[in-house]
């Protein structure tokens, strides 16, 4: 007897939401002309007190050095960021947000805000609260670093 396989259907389900937020939100950061692994970067700069190296930034998003690299060059091109030399240590280059860059990232803001919205908007209050604890369950459960 065949039984439905309930939590492929459910990873299927949480794939495909993913893709279509990711293509809301690409939506949404075309006006601001950000990519959306460079919103990510830029996000993940407010995080620290002092800039940040390269390195610091691909162990908190989970990269490569190499790709946020890429993702710096760009982000200097449009001079949202800058690299710095650290104070203490001319071999070590930090990554500095420019002013450009904290107007970005309010407009990045609002552009997460109407992505979310937008996917969210057939959810009432209740529901969108349940799934507020049903996503933390997920994120707070131990996970594996060698998948």
């Amino acid at each position: 007897m065949n039984t439905p396989d309930a939590d492929g259907f459910l990873a299927e389900q949480l794939l495909r939401l993913t893709r279509r937020l990711h293509r809301i939100q690409k939506r949404q950061l075309e006006p601001v002309g950000i990519t959306p692994a460079q919103s990510r970067l830029l996000r993940a700069l407010v995080h620290y007190d002092t800039p940040p190296r390269m390195a610091d930034l691909a162990e908190r998003l989970e990269v490569v050095p190499r790709a946020v690299t890429t993702v710096v060059d760009g982000l200097e091109a449009g001079e949202l960021v800058r690299r710095v030399p650290d104070p203490t240590n001319r071999r070590v280059i930090r990554i500095e947000l420019t002013e450009r860059g904290r107007t970005a990232l309010r407009e990045l803001r609002s552009a997460r805000r109407a992505a979310a919205e937008e996917i969210l908007a057939p959810l009432d209050t209740e529901q969108r609260a349940q799934l507020t604890v049903l996503l933390n369950a997920l994120f707070e459960a131990p996970r594996e670093r060698d998948c």
